[in-house]
């Protein structure tokens, strides 16, 4: 099934954005309090330099909040689609044959996990996530997409943390992870995260990760950790840095707040 094919088939899903309405809410709101306060000082107060302040603060605030607008359009599976084909870059780097268990580790609201479900018609998936408040996403927004997308029988979902999984060691033929690692709050070293991903994938198993790694302020020199995966005993490690480089992803997006230092690791246990 190409992308396309997924996106067509999306209605009835609710996948969420990674530029939250909310926040596109509240920029908004701050920008038109702000204009109001800019034309009530030119009016009233007559403070000329306070006046070009707010004005110049304002209209870099409606410059930002229209960039995230054009951002949220880009990334919506119904619309842009970018979601999806990140989605997709990991796993077509996901060397399984589609026989057995997979985890998706911080499913979100189940994008990855259902995409896999139907890449994989054999599998039996299992999406994690720690759905916290300051998340747009729950497990029963989960489980109606799954139902929408047709994979219900097969998917399941349950709450958990990144950093401590709640799986005995190999309970999975293969594991992938979007954009998580990162976001664990209960675990500063993040290589220890990814160690515990890896933890729960049985021998021969696959994996597919995609996280921020080319920042080396959260993996360090991430040659040097693939090395060390390797010595113990991860059978096959590949690594991918500046995933947002590789020509599927538009150049305005590789802001440093928005795409900027993403990196793909795969291979086998």
């Amino acid at each position: 099934m190409n992308e396309k094919e997924f996106n067509r088939n999306c209605d009835g899903t609710d996948y969420g954005n990674w530029v939250p309405l909310n926040m596109m809410k509240a920029m908004g709101g701050l920008t038109g309090m702000l204009a109001l306060a800019e034309i009530l000082v030119t009016a009233l107060v007559k403070n000329r330099m306070l006046s070009i302040l707010l004005g110049g603060v304002t209209g870099a605030l409606l410059l930002l909040w229209l960039y995230m607008l054009k951002c949220r359009a880009l990334f919506d599976f119904k619309r842009g689609g970018l979601m999806g084909r990140i989605h997709q870059y990991l796993a077509d780097h996901l060397d399984w044959d589609g026989r057995g268990k997979l985890l998706d580790i911080g499913c979100g609201a189940g994008a990855l996990t259902n995409r896999c479900a139907k890449l994989f018609p054999r599998a039996e998936l299992t999406g994690m996530d720690y759905w916290g408040a300051e998340w747009s996403y729950a497990k029963d927004q989960c489980e109606k997409n799954a139902r929408a997308e047709g994979v219900a029988d097969r998917v399941k979902f349950q709450k958990g943390d990144a950093a401590h999984l709640d799986f005995p060691d190999g309970t999975f033929d293969a594991a992938v992870s979007n954009f998580v690692f990162h976001e664990v709050r209960s675990e500063k070293d993040k290589r220890k995260i990814v160690r515990e991903a890896l933890r729960v994938v049985k021998k021969g198993g696959s994996f597919a990760f995609q996280d921020l790694f080319s920042q080396e302020k959260l993996y360090g020199d991430m040659n040097e950790f693939v090395e060390e995966l390797k010595a113990e005993g991860i059978a096959e490690v590949h690594y991918i840095p500046h995933v947002e480089k590789q020509g599927f992803i538009p150049r305005f997006v590789q802001a440093p707040w928005m795409l900027s230092g993403v990196g793909l690791l795969y291979g086998k246990v």
